[in-house]
């Protein structure tokens, strides 16, 4: 263990018993990797090496250790940011209708009312919009993500979508090309909230609903 390394040191703690080839095998990651880690520099090169915030989510995967707390011993957050990025995990986002991005803020509007927070880390929101996307919103515009749950009524005509039956209440007008790509998985959803039956304007080819909406 290189003197200093008190990162590569953690690492090597977390992995306890596991063989280097069983985190590989949970990560995804080469075992020749994950011990450079651990040792903190590559021992190829010699040189220094510091895991990415995508390797230490996949570290945080297959340890079971939070990723928030990973990204902060590797030095990519401070504590006092770090506990201002976990409000919006806070917010229940199912109940939410949908998501707007400020340049430095984000708006949550719901039956509750509309909440807003700061962004305040760029890796925070990273991770944020995964959450977003594994809640089942969609991103229909350049700032927007809805919902799909709580669609209750989509007008293709006016690129419209509601939160209730009525066309009343909050809305929000999609872009044209997010609407052209995600028009059928909008009326799936549409017919799954509200109990009716929609017809497939082409022939069917779900896999499954969310890798489609997602990709």
């Amino acid at each position: 263990m290189e003197p200093g390394n008190h990162f590569g040191k953690f690492l090597e703690t977390l992995r306890g018993k596991l063989s280097l080839r069983k985190v590989a095998n949970k990560s995804g990651l080469s075992h020749a990797y994950i011990r450079d880690l651990e040792l903190g520099r590559n021992r190829t090169t010699n040189d220094v090496i510091k895991p990415s915030p995508d390797t230490l989510r996949k570290l945080s995967q297959a340890y079971q250790y939070p990723y928030t707390d990973l990204l902060i011993k590797a030095g990519y957050l401070e504590e006092a940011e770090a506990s201002s990025s976990q409000t919006s995990f806070q917010i229940h986002l199912d109940n939410v209708w949908y998501v707007e991005f400020g340049i430095k803020s984000i708006q949550y509007v719901s039956p509750d009312g509309i909440m807003e927070e700061n962004v305040e880390s760029l890796v925070a929101f990273t991770s944020f919009i995964e959450a977003l996307t594994d809640h089942h919103f969609v991103k229909l515009d350049m700032h927007l993500f809805v919902n799909l749950n709580k669609i209750k009524k989509y007008a293709p005509s006016e690129g419209k979508l509601y939160f209730n039956d009525y066309e009343e209440g909050p809305s929000v007008t999609i872009a044209a090309l997010p609407q052209k790509k995600y028009h059928q998985t909008l009326l799936e959803y549409e017919a799954r909230n509200t109990g009716l039956v929609v017809e497939a304007e082409s022939s069917p080819r779900h896999s499954s609903l969310k890798a489609k909406f997602l990709t």
